[in-house]
């Protein structure tokens, strides 16, 4: 199946806006769902700022941005979803939620769209068990920034067709991604990777060995990051990685993904990382 029409649910959250922008720039159409209208257009204004930044850099002309902006269509409410191709659920990290979701649409949606959740450690077979198109529901796991990162980690759930699994290797290189193949197990294969570094750099923080700025350093310059395990944490938010944290925790019970003290402080304070101004790092 062709995917010629989107719909990004939570497209203007900081995954979400990063989604639409990425499907938008590959010139198709896509839908930037809000539960509010004024949400949707709050997230539409912050990708115009952005894109014109890629205008102000050279890196796109003027009408390259109109062009882009043309491709994306506010919406807040699942009837307008109706002839879409595909959708992308992106809201946070709560499975009674994406489950909720996912039933509301699957009565609304045509018959052959898939309905895809960009979860990073939840259950896609559980997710897709509120549907009755099973086969259809896969993980479509983005990295942000979304426009930069390369990847799309695409998780099969226990009853995802290869078909549904051929069409997303289709459409993510359409829009200038590349994928890997992962089961659904917690965490998928990239967390399982990465969230032990990760929590390794806080238990240091936490148990000062170095700074914030020497852990981080440590790993760009020493291990070749592009960027330090906290100034990611702070990048990705410290409520959504606690998130993740704990599901993976759970689900494994490895103590190498349980949450440090000083993670779950931050997160009761409100220090959420870069969206908020302060993480580990202050950004006021």
């Amino acid at each position: 199946m062709e995917i010629q029409k989107v719909a990004v649910l939570g497209g203007a959250g900081t995954m979400g806006s990063g989604i639409v922008q990425t499907i938008a720039q590959a010139g198709i159409e896509v839908l930037l769902f809000e539960t509010n209208l004024e949400m949707a257009q709050m997230g539409k204004a912050k990708l115009e700022k952005v894109i014109q930044k890629l205008v102000d850099k050279r890196k796109i002309t003027e009408l390259d941005k109109r062009n882009i902006l043309d491709k994306i269509v506010l919406c807040d409410n699942y009837q307008a979803m109706i002839d879409v191709d595909l959708v992308i659920e992106a809201v946070f990290e709560n499975i009674h939620l994406k489950k909720q979701i996912f039933k509301e649409l699957d009565g609304i949606l045509k018959p052959e769209a898939l309905l895809c959740t960009n979860t990073s450690a939840l259950s896609v077979t559980e997710i897709a068990s509120s549907t009755k198109r099973l086969d259809k529901v896969i993980g479509l796991h983005f990295f942000n920034p979304v426009p930069v990162m390369k990847l799309v980690e695409l998780v099969m759930g226990l009853t995802t067709s290869e078909q549904t699994y051929n069409d997303c290797v289709v459409f993510c290189e359409k829009i200038g991604k590349q994928t890997i193949r992962a089961k659904d197990t917690p965490g998928f294969l990239v967390n399982y990777l990465q969230i032990p570094l990760l929590n390794g750099a806080v238990a240091a923080y936490e148990a000062g060995l170095a700074s914030a700025e020497d852990i981080d350093r440590a790993c760009v310059l020493g291990m070749n990051h592009p960027i330090g395990p906290l100034a990611l944490l702070d990048l990705i938010g410290l409520d959504n990685a606690l998130d993740v944290f704990n599901v993976m925790y759970e689900g494994t019970g490895d103590i190498r993904f349980w949450p440090r003290t000083i993670h779950k402080r931050l997160v009761q304070a409100g220090h959420f990382g870069r969206k908020t101004g302060k993480g580990f790092y202050t950004y006021i």
